[in-house]
């Protein structure tokens, strides 16, 4: 989930509360990876958060977004042209040619887990699977970013860059994000570069970052539900989010599911 609201205090953890995060982090990968496995046409999105609760309490956590500033669901289930936080419904029914954004959070034993991935459901074309490829290399580029003494502006530097010289867009009204005990922490990880400075990563930091790349415009716009982001001209979005941790040897990928990355 993407962060909205006032920034809060940057809090780095320690090897413990890391371990503690990765447990939580796995439990979200497990659903994530579920979902993926499962996805297939005539699917009402309210069953995809059926099954997400249920694999998330199963496996002793609590689904991090029900209830969260209002919101109804365990799980955002965003179709094409929704970019994020989309409410499970059951009568919207996954369909052949779709994209389907699913992000989930957990928190388990004090801690938050936050991951999302975009599944392709049967077919879709070159111009749709590009746009899910460069938008998850951008992820992974950003990753590659979270190093000690880097700064957040070179994760947002790492997705801009390869996302725009692949001829997409950024979002830019919704960022990443501190997590730890609190589901958002500062600090805030925009997916473009900001002119203020931006600050430093230290060991112990856990950011969640998540490129929400569109084929069009970067400009999105809030449904009536309060809650649905689409974009502005209604052409297709993809989101993908990894927790990641800072340590001393470098990034460590909290939420890295088994397989499919």
């Amino acid at each position: 989930m993407t962060k909205g609201g006032p920034d809060k205090a940057i809090t780095v953890k320690t090897p413990e509360e890391i371990q503690v995060m990765y447990e939580a982090n796995q439990i979200v990968a497990g659903v994530l990876s579920m979902l993926q496995e499962e996805m297939r046409p005539g699917l009402t999105t309210l069953k995809l958060d059926t099954w997400a609760e249920e694999y998330c309490r199963d496996h002793g956590a609590e689904p991090a977004f029900k209830g969260y500033r209002g919101y109804p669901a365990a799980l955002c289930v965003s179709l094409n042209e929704e970019v994020v936080h989309g409410i499970p419904s059951k009568k919207t029914r996954v369909r052949d040619g779709d994209i389907v954004s699913v992000d989930f959070g957990t928190r388990y034993k004090g801690f938050f887990g936050d991951s999302a991935l975009t599944i392709a459901v049967g077919e879709i074309s070159e111009e749709v699977q590009r746009l899910l490829q460069v938008t998850n290399e951008s992820l992974y580029k950003a990753i590659a970013q979270v190093q000690v003494g880097n700064r957040i502006a070179d994760i947002s530097r790492a997705v801009q860059n390869h996302v725009e010289k692949n001829g997409f867009s950024v979002v830019r009204q919704f960022v990443g994000h501190g997590i730890g005990m609190n589901l958002h922490e500062g600090p805030e990880i925009p997916n473009y570069i900001q002119k203020q400075a931006s600050p430093r990563i230290l060991e112990g930091m856990v950011v969640a970052i998540e490129p929400m790349v569109n084929i069009g415009t970067h400009k999105v716009k809030v449904l009536q539900d309060r809650w649905t982001v689409v974009t502005a001209d209604r052409k297709l979005s993809a989101h993908f989010e990894h927790s990641v941790a800072a340590t001393a040897a470098g990034p460590v990928i909290l939420s890295e599911r088994k397989q499919n990355k």
